[in-house]
């Protein structure tokens, strides 16, 4: 089957306006998605240079002239969808370790417009160090060093000004990456005449993502696709129908993203705080608040959850009855409560998708972090707004503490183990607390209630975990304490069936 390359399909050569950090799969199926789609309809006109940050080569890139494919493949309405589209939009891929004087020369660029990153949370980091390294190390370093170099040839003209969306999850990933830019700027002293241009040409604009894309998928449905498509793709990227891009901006950002003009799914408005409340609480929360629950009872992805009647009624009852109620404060009156609840509806069908393998293992990597910053705010609420114990929420709590409940230490790490199907299940704890939990678990008897009760408090008293007393929440710790001992008795599936009674 022959590969895909620019000899077989026919591209616009367009003048070079965003710069990307990050290779990533969600950057390739969601903003360099968006621009080509604007592209092929005659919006926006730009093409992409993508900065490879971290080591390795650009050679996947270059043995397809920096072609790939984006496959939409979901559920919408009820109805499998699947749409295939071979993306023209990036012109050149770069790699910051070899070809770091490449990058700055783009700097001097009058095209350039935008600068997007993913880097990863951990990339949005801040690093004390000379940006006059090739190159510098971190990426608000690589960062600064370009600006500065823009800076020079340009002294400071509004007309060579630009856009910076950081897509890293991360809250207020604009603000946050400015202020390391500035920080960075000062560190290096760049000079106030440079940290003005900065302030007044270059926009930082806070953003939030939503789109889960898998990337590469497995030998069987890559071969089915590379039929459908007649070639084959090493850079084939694989995406669920659903997307979002809300980002923080005015009428000069939508000026400048003009691309957003033909892509429903991009929002540009003066707070997006909405829409990362209602993302984070409802699919981010429901996610940490059942996925280890659901994992003890021997479902191992997303869609497996959904095709499980007890775990799928689980889900939908938590979401829907006892998380929507409580987003987002504030903004909970006639169209935003529509939304939330619209929302929603719009996630478990995301869920019940059977073209997305999304592991819940992966899911549950630093779950307890998770479990703070997605939900403790929303079990809050919840008792502002109903002075009652929520008890789905709490049951998932309970199964997330039977989750972390490690059975050995190994060399590379902590395992615990669940019973499935008649058989153990021995499983990785990939959360940074896992220690705290095989100590505190070292005192508890699963026959004896008392002792159960008496761990539930210490945890959930650990403001250090939680930034909270969760035991202040009457009657909260009492009710995870039931659970989590009666799931230790008569297993989780018994447990979860008398919950959802």
């Amino acid at each position: 089957m022959p590969a895909l390359n620019r000899t077989t399909h026919e591209t616009n050569t367009y003048p070079e306006r965003v710069l990307q950090f990050g290779t990533g799969v969600l950057l390739r199926g969601l903003p360099d998605f968006y621009i080509d789609k604007a592209n092929k309809q005659g919006i926006f006109e730009g093409s992409i240079v993508i900065v490879k940050s971290t080591d390795g080569t650009t050679d996947g890139f270059a043995a397809q002239d920096n072609l790939y494919t984006v496959a939409v493949r979901g559920m919408q309405q009820g109805q499998a969808v699947e749409e295939l589209t071979t993306v023209t939009a990036v012109s050149r891929v770069l790699s910051a370790q070899s070809n770091w004087n490449d990058v700055l020369r783009l700097a001097k660029s009058s095209s350039l417009q935008v600068i997007i990153s993913n880097t990863t949370e951990v990339g949005l980091n801040y690093v004390e160090e000379s940006i006059f390294e090739n190159p510098p190390r971190s990426f608000p370093g690589k960062l600064t060093a370009f600006l500065y170099e823009r800076f020079k040839d340009v002294g400071g003209s509004r007309n060579r000004g630009l856009v910076v969306i950081p897509t890293e999850l991360v809250t207020d990933n604009g603000l946050k990456l400015r202020e390391m830019v500035e920080k960075l700027a000062t560190y290096n002293e760049l000079g106030k005449l440079f940290t003005k241009w900065l302030k007044f040409h270059v926009r930082f604009c806070n953003s939030l993502v939503d789109r889960i894309v898998p990337g590469l998928p497995d030998d069987e449905t890559r071969q089915q696709l590379a039929d459908k498509l007649g070639y084959d793709d090493n850079l084939l990227t694989v995406a669920e129908p659903y997307n979002l891009w809300a980002i923080e901006g005015d009428d000069r950002v939508r000026e400048v993203l003009s691309f957003a003009g033909v892509n429903p799914g991009i929002i540009i408005d003066e707070d997006i705080t909405f829409y990362r409340e209602r993302k984070l609480r409802v699919l981010n929360g429901t996610h940490s608040f059942t996925v280890p629950t659901c994992y003890l009872l021997g479902n191992e992805t997303v869609y497996e959850n959904t095709q499980n009647p007890l775990s799928s009624r689980f889900i939908e009852r938590l979401m829907l009855d006892e998380i929507v109620p409580t987003v987002p404060p504030g903004l909970t009156e006639g169209t935003d409560t529509e939304a939330v609840h619209s929302f929603a509806l719009d996630v478990l069908e995301r869920f019940r998708n059977p073209f997305i393998e999304h592991l819940l293992l992966n899911i549950t990597v630093h779950q307890t972090a998770k479990m703070q910053a997605r939900n403790v705010a929303t079990i809050q609420r919840y008792y502002q707004k109903f002075n009652a114990v929520p008890q789905l929420m709490a049951t998932g709590f309970a199964g997330y503490l039977l989750f972390m409940k490690p059975t050995a230490k190994t060399d590379s790490g902590y395992v615990a183990e669940t019973s499935v199907g008649g058989g153990i299940l021995t499983y990785p704890l990939r959360d940074d607390n896992a220690a705290l939990f095989y100590e505190r678990w070292q005192g508890v008897s699963a026959s004896d209630a008392e002792s159960v009760q008496e761990f539930v408090n210490i945890v959930l008293a650990d403001k250090e975990l939680w930034q909270a007393d969760l035991t202040a929440l009457p009657g909260f710790a009492e009710a995870v304490g039931n659970r989590l001992y009666q799931m230790l008795t008569d297993g989780v599936e018994a447990t979860l069936t008398q919950t959802l009674a």
